[in-house]
């Protein structure tokens, strides 16, 4: 079986709503599964994003964590 993963940002105006975003979910997978792809699931990777050191300290830069949902499909 081969898989897909693909990274999933919902756009929600100031004033949208959980269901805008399930409609966009909705529509990301339909335009997969017109591909051929099967949806098997989704979830969230959460990361660490190394900070910088700077030239000799300056303009150095803290470390961040980050959360990003994937969608994953099979074929």
């Amino acid at each position: 079986m081969a898989y897909k993963v693909k990274p999933f940002i919902a756009k929600v105006s100031n004033k949208g709503s959980t269901e805008d975003v399930a409609y966009q979910v909705e529509a990301f997978i339909e335009k997969e599964s017109t591909d051929g792809w099967k949806f098997l699931g989704c979830g969230n990777i959460h990361t660490n994003v190394a900070g910088t050191t700077g030239c000799f300290g300056f303009g150095a830069t803290p470390g961040t964590s980050t959360s990003v949902m994937v969608i994953i499909f099979g074929k």
